[in-house]
Formats: C-alpha cells, sequence, structure tokens
C-alpha cells in the first residue's frame, strides 16, 4: 500500500474556554496523525488517523481537551479528502486507556464537567454520523472512553493481544459518559452491556480479552496480532465491497422480558456488590433503559447530564483518590529504602505446607520462576501439602489459568523437603507455621544457621510482634515481616514490616519481591495487628461487643451497611476464620487492652468449632445459623443500628490517629491502600480517612481531619 502523511495535532483551542482553562499545560496531548491508505480492492483511499501521545508504551493513550481538538481536527481534514472510509487506531500496543483522568479529578464545577462530556460526546459523534463508512482498529489497550470511541465507529477489528478492553467507569463512580451508556445495549443488547458496564466494574475492573469482545459482538473480528494493521484493512476492503458481511440485529433482539430480566439483574447486582452506597451504577442502569426509548440525541444529552452530576459527587473524588494509591503509591511505597540495596531472589524457602503456604509456594513458583522448597514436621504433612499445591496448580491449567506447558514447569519447580539443610542456598526463606510466638522463634531460631549470610528470613504472621521473633537471632536485621491476605493470589496487598532493627536492604528486598510478585506492598511498623488487622479487628471488635452487650445481631450486622463493605462483619469474620479472629483479638486485646476487647459470644462460637456461621436469608442478606443465634447472650444495653455505627467508625477514627502518631505508617493514604487492597474496601470510600472525614468524625473524635480539603473530594477553589 502506499499512504501519504500529514500530523494533526493543533494547539489546545476547544471552542469551550473551560476546556481550555481545564487543560492548561497539563495534558498530554493525544495526537491525532492522519495517512491517505492506498489499499487493494478500494476505489479510493482510506482516511487512516493514529492516536499517538508521544510517549513510551508505559504512558497509554488518554483523551482530554486538546487530544479532542486534535482529533477533531483530523476529522476535518479526512472528510475533506473524500476518502472511502475513515479508520482510527492507536500507535503501537496501545489503542486508547479513555479520559485523562488527573484532569477530571481537577474540574471543580459542574459546567466544566458538563463541557467535557458534551465535547467528547460531539467529537466522536462524528464517526458515528460519518458520510462514509467508519473503523476502528483496536490494536490494544481500549478503556473506557477508548471503547467508547470504537462504538461510535460503524466497524471493530481488535488484536488477538489486546490486553483489556472494557468501560471501567462505574468502578470509580462515574458512568461511560462519551456515548457507552447509549451505544453499547444498542450493540450488544442490554444483558451484556450491563455486564460490561455494571457487573464487570464492581467485580474489581473486570475487563474483556480480545476473544471476549468477539463473543460479546463488540468486536466484529479478531486478528492476529502480528500484522494486525494490514490484516484490518484487508477485512474493511471486504466489508466495503460486500463481500464480508456483518450482520447487526439492534439491542441484540431483546423483547419487554430480556429487557425486565436484565434491568432486574443490573440491580441485584448493583445492590449486592455496592449497598446502594454509590450511586454510579443505578444512574448507568437508568440510562442503559432509556437508551431502548430515547434517539441517540436525547440519550447522548441525559448521558452528558448525568455524567457531570456524578463527577460532583464525593463518591467519584473518593474514587480517584483510590485509584491514585493502587496506581501510584503501592508501585512507590512511601518510606522505601534505596531499591539498589535488593538482593536477587534465585531460590526460596516455604516452612510449612498447609494453606497459605501452599498458596505462597505457588506464587513464587509461578511469578518468580526459581526452586521453591518446603518443609513440615513429618512426611505424611509434608506430602499431603506438596500434593495439595499440585493439584491446585494442576486445576489451575483445567481452568486456562495457565497452560499445560506452564503448569508442568511451575509444578517442577516446587518441592518438598524434610530437612532445612535444602534451605541453604535460598535467598528468601518464609516461615508460615500456626501463630504462636514460641513456635515461630524455634523455627527461625533453627533457620539461622542454616541458611546463607545474606539470606532475607521471613514470617507470614498476622499480629504477633517481629521484634520479639527476632530476639532469637544472632542477625535481626535479617528479619522481616512479609504478610500475605488470604487468598493470596486474588488479594493485591503485602504489608512489609520492618521492626527496629531490620536493615535496609532487607527491606529493600522484600519490596523488590512483592513487586516481582505483582503485589503492592504497604511499609508497616512493627506493631501488633500492623496496619489492616489492627483496624479490621477493631471494627469486628466493635461491632462484637455490642452484641454482647444485647444488641440484636442482626442489628448490629447491618450497621455497617451503608459504608457499601463488600462483607458484612460477622460474614468477614467466618471468611478468616472464627478461631483466627479470636487469635488476633487476643493478640490485640493483650496490647492495648483499654480499646481491643476480646468478645463472648465469638468465644463460645470458637468454643463449640463452628466455621460457618451465617446464611443468605430471604432478602439475599446474611442471616445466622440457628446453632450460631443460641450461642448469643444478651445483655441489657442494646444498641440501634445507627448507635453501631457511630461507635465503630469512632473508633476507627481514633485508633487510625493513634497509628499515625505511632508512626506505624508514613501517614493516613497509606493505611487506606491497606484497606482498599488487603481488605476490599470500596473505592467510593477512599479506603476509610477520607469517609471520616467527609462524615466529620475525625474532627469530633480527634480535633482534625486526616487529609487537607479537597484530598479526595472536590478541588477548593
Amino acid at each position: 500500500m502506499s499512504t501519504s502523511d500529514s500530523s494533526v495535532s493543533p494547539a489546545v483551542s476547544p471552542a469551550d474556554p473551560r476546556l481550555a482553562a481545564l487543560a492548561g499545560s497539563r495534558e498530554v496531548v493525544t495526537s491525532a496523525h492522519l495517512q491517505l491508505v492506498d489499499v487493494p480492492g478500494v476505489t479510493g483511499r482510506v482516511a487512516l488517523i493514529t492516536l499517538d501521545n508521544g510517549q513510551d508504551e508505559r504512558r497509554p493513550n488518554s483523551m482530554g481537551p486538546g487530544g479532542l481538538a486534535a482529533l477533531d481536527a483530523a476529522l476535518d481534514e479526512a472528510f475533506a479528502a473524500g476518502p472511502a472510509a475513515v479508520a482510527i487506531t492507536g500507535k503501537p500496543f496501545q489503542f486508547l486507556a479513555g479520559a485523562d483522568l488527573s484532569l477530571i479529578g481537577s474540574i471543580a464545577d459542574r459546567d466544566t464537567a458538563l463541557a467535557v462530556g458534551r465535547a467528547g460526546q460531539t467529537v466522536f459523534r462524528r464517526l458515528h454520523d460519518s458520510p462514509v463508512p467508519t473503523f476502528a482498529f483496536v490494536n490494544g489497550l481500549a478503556l473506557g472512553g477508548g471503547l467508547e470511541i470504537a462504538l461510535h465507529c460503524h466497524y471493530r477489528t481488535v488484536a488477538a493481544n489486546a490486553p483489556a478492553l472494557g468501560l471501567p467507569e462505574v468502578f470509580l463512580g462515574i458512568l461511560p459518559g462519551w456515548g457507552g451508556t447509549q451505544l453499547l445495549p444498542r450493540l450488544i443488547g442490554p444483558d451484556a452491556a450491563i455486564t460490561v458496564i455494571i457487573e464487570h466494574s464492581l467485580a474489581n475492573n473486570r475487563t474483556l480479552k480480545a476473544k471476549d469482545a468477539g463473543a460479546l459482538g463488540i468486536a466484529d473480528a479478531v486478528l492476529d496480532a502480528a500484522d494486525f494493521l494490514e490484516q484490518s484493512l484487508a477485512w474493511a476492503a471486504g466489508v466495503l465491497d460486500g463481500s464480508v458481511p456483518v450482520p447487526r440485529t439492534e439491542y441484540a433482539g431483546a423483547d419487554d422480558a430480556a429487557w425486565a430480566a436484565a434491568l432486574g439483574r443490573g440491580r441485584a447486582v448493583a445492590d449486592a456488590r455496592t449497598k446502594g452506597a454509590t450511586p454510579a451504577p443505578y444512574r448507568a442502569l437508568e440510562l442503559i433503559e432509556a437508551s431502548r426509548t430515547l434517539d441517540l440525541d436525547a440519550g447522548l444529552h441525559a448521558e452528558a447530564e448525568a455524567l457531570a452530576d456524578l463527577v460532583m459527587s464525593p463518591t467519584f473524588r473518593a474514587g480517584l483518590y483510590s485509584f491514585d494509591l493502587t496506581q501510584r503509591r503501592a508501585r512507590k511505597p512511601a518510606g522505601a529504602p534505596d531499591p539498589r540495596g535488593a538482593r536477587p531472589i534465585t531460590k526460596v524457602g516455604v516452612v510449612g505446607a498447609g494453606l497459605m503456604a501452599g498458596q505462597m509456594a505457588v506464587l513464587f513458583a509461578q511469578r518468580l520462576h526459581v526452586p521453591v522448597v518446603m518443609t513440615d514436621v513429618d512426611q505424611e504433612r509434608l506430602d499431603r501439602g506438596v500434593g495439595a499445591v499440585h493439584e491446585q496448580i494442576a486445576q489451575n491449567a483445567a481452568k486456562g489459568r495457565m497452560s499445560q506447558t506452564q503448569a508442568q514447569r511451575v509444578t517442577a519447580l516446587i518441592t518438598g523437603s524434610l530437612d532445612h539443610q535444602a534451605f541453604a542456598d535460598a535467598d528468601f526463606v518464609i516461615e508460615a507455621v500456626f501463630e504462636q510466638l514460641q513456635a515461630k522463634q524455634q523455627v527461625l531460631a533453627t533457620l539461622e544457621p542454616v541458611v546463607s549470610p545474606d539470606a532475607v528470613l521471613a514470617t507470614n504472621t498476622s499480629s504477633l510482634s517481629i521484634t520479639a521473633m527476632g530476639e532469637v537471632l544472632q542477625h535481626p536485621e535479617r528479619l522481616v515481616g512479609f504478610h500475605f491476605f488470604n487468598p493470596i493470589a486474588a488479594m493485591p496487598l503485602v504489608e512489609v514490616v520492618r521492626t527496629g532493627t531490620t536493615s535496609d536492604s532487607t527491606v529493600a528486598t522484600a519490596l523488590s519481591l512483592a513487586k516481582e510478585l505483582r503485589k503492592g506492598p504497604v511499609i508497616s511498623a512493627d506493631a501488633f495487628g500492623f496496619v489492616v488487622n489492627r483496624l479490621l479487628l477493631l471494627m469486628m471488635g466493635e461491632v462484637l461487643a455490642t452484641i454482647d452487650e444485647g444488641t440484636d445481631p442482626a442489628v448490629a450486622d447491618r450497621a455497617l451497611h451503608p459504608l457499601g463493605l463488600p462483607m458484612s462483619p460477622i460474614e468477614l469474620i467466618q471468611l478468616v476464620g472464627p478461631a483466627v479472629a479470636l487469635h488476633v483479638q487476643e493478640v490485640l486485646h493483650g496490647a492495648w487492652p483499654d480499646r481491643f476487647g476480646v468478645s463472648g459470644f465469638l468465644r463460645r462460637i470458637v468454643a463449640g468449632g463452628h466455621r460457618t456461621l451465617v446464611a443468605p436469608g430471604p432478602d439475599g442478606r446474611p442471616v445466622l445459623l440457628p446453632e450460631i443465634a443460641a450461642l448469643v447472650e444478651s445483655g441489657d444495653a442494646p444498641s440501634t443500628e445507627e448507635q453501631v455505627r457511630t461507635r465503630t467508625l469512632e473508633a476507627l477514627a481514633r485508633e487510625a490517629r493513634l497509628m499515625l502518631d505511632e508512626q506505624v505508617v508514613a501517614d493516613a493514604a497509606d493505611i487506606d491502600l491497606g484497606l482498599i487492597t488487603g481488605a476490599g474496601f470500596p473505592v467510593w470510600l477512599g479506603g476509610i480517612t477520607p469517609y471520616l472525614d467527609a462524615q466529620g468524625v475525625s474532627e469530633r473524635v480527634t480535633g482534625r481531619r486526616f487529609n487537607p480539603p479537597g484530598v479526595a473530594s472536590v478541588p477548593q477553589a
């Protein structure tokens, strides 16, 4: 093919002066480069527009006012050339990651938010209303506005290796505002649109692979990545000459019953995932439903208005704060020593062969591609543990989570030994024995003379004193806490806990390892419960205390419902295990008896050997099993839901302030990051400290806010 080339990247000059002011000098402008391409079999040329922000692959294309202006100008030039078709693609391996969130987050008034929504719709819609066929050649990441620009095109190809496609806006507390709520239901039907816009967003921002986009009908063709552009142009030529049919059925033929079922499912998903604590999924559902009766003009108008409302909402501002924590702070933890001090890891030892130890072994082998040796106290336990690990790997392969070849390699890397000499050449050895200080001290004391002088010794304790563990070591500077959260494969947090003697090199090695494991670490000082468990157990403890005092368990358990937490306190106790919860309560009570109690109700649950506490009731909410309810010994001082909630939030505020005063973490952002990534706190809360600030709890209890005004809220003028 032959081409003529020009670059369209004008200065930021959108018609609305508010957009120019918004962009200022902060926007990394995604330019639009126009080529007029000769394609065999096509009469006339194809106007091919390539989006490119001029950065390397670590900075995906994003769209702000300057980018919209550049695309608008490129479309002017493209249409003026009288092409046979217009196609849009991205720089190598990147299509468009959506709107520039840093700019959206700086919006301080609703009029500007509305202008941003309308500007994106106006420019993108030129592709929808084009007098010639338009194509999106999605050659990489396409999220939010990236997928919406593709939806405005008449046809879409997707590279088979495109890592993620989706509309994640509801996850952050807004909604697709550049056409997504109106175009996607028309293309793939209401149920599939709700899956992408609502269900996937609220499932920790799940995205689509290329094959999934093809199966749903978002992609008209999924093509090999090696020569994707050439294949896409050839495919487009077939569409233009009629040899490649692309059938369309508006709304996927959904009838009244299908619409009712889809919308009902969407509301059920929103209720289950958010407890009504964020308006975004419900506004998105309203717009999806409206797409059936409104024409596109009216639908886009309603969408832009809803977007403007949500951009100004506290849940979106908290969502942006949370997103920034997980994308930036988790990658560069506060207080990290010089990373050049990290030691390479060529072999890992895991002491213990239980459930958590097995999960660790799989993660180490799969991510590091190094030998992993497990050990336990006898051959039977060791064989059972290693066998369970190998079975887990086989199941992962059967479910398509790894190839058979990968499964074989990982399986071969994980072995067992009863002899600690197997750790002699390990660079990192972590103990995962039961939570008892003397047992852990004994393990560490046995390991130290065996491992090399440079090896890091780590503990996965959830609450015990690491300083006390190190008292049995000749070199406690090599000891570090490396606390995973269950399930290890899914939870992104690792608490890296340093004692007063832990060396910078040891911490740097732990942080480097966390990065290789694709975990986001939070650095904590050595304090009982560290960050997440200290606050989670306080929260659960306050709720349990009100039950001991006479509050109906159902009232106490739903008191935190307005926060939209993923689980109620009693459900959370069931997940972590009543015995584990009781153990941590006892540890924290031993350290701070005036702030952490031990629940008699929980003691009775553990004494009875109960592991399952609740089952879904008639309304889907958890209800105590009769045998658990029988263990309640009612006191004479019941509380209302509001009183339980107020008491719990005030306790959290006091404890978070103490953690900061004690320098357990660098600042409030680390508390929030830990609760989001280690306990599943909703992003629309911003962790916990912005929520406590917004509710006035911080100042009422501690006399001051955790964050300055404008953090996780609308910027201050």
